[in-house]
């Protein structure tokens, strides 16, 4: 299989706080080895999540195994799931904004 580069503009940020997460998840889970550091892994995921790189490219880019990037997505949207609000809570905040900007593929009508 032939790889080449490719460019992405991802938050340093939204990087950072993923991998803070991943990190923190194996130090509790006292995981003693990974293919990828934590930052690899969260760059993976999200150039899965941002382009739609399929796990096979990426598995090619980072040179693991098709079930090693399958894992490694699953692991980091389980840890994104858990950080994100709940519905409440983004309602509350969507409350006190002036405006709010919905995006979504789907909408789900009250009435």
């Amino acid at each position: 299989m032939l790889s080449y580069p490719s460019g992405m503009t991802v938050s340093s940020r939204a990087l950072g706080v993923l991998s803070d997460a991943l990190r923190a998840q194996r130090n509790q889970r006292r995981t003693r080895w990974r293919k990828l550091s934590p930052g690899r892994q969260a760059l993976l995921v999200v150039a899965h999540l941002r382009k739609g790189e399929t796990y096979a490219d990426l598995a090619c880019g980072f040179r693991i195994g098709t079930s090693t990037v399958y894992r490694y997505i699953r692991e980091a949207l389980e840890l994104l799931a858990a950080m994100a609000p709940t519905l409440a809570q983004a309602i509350e905040v969507a409350r006190r904004k002036a405006f709010v900007i919905l995006d979504g593929t789907r909408c789900a009508s009250t009435g």
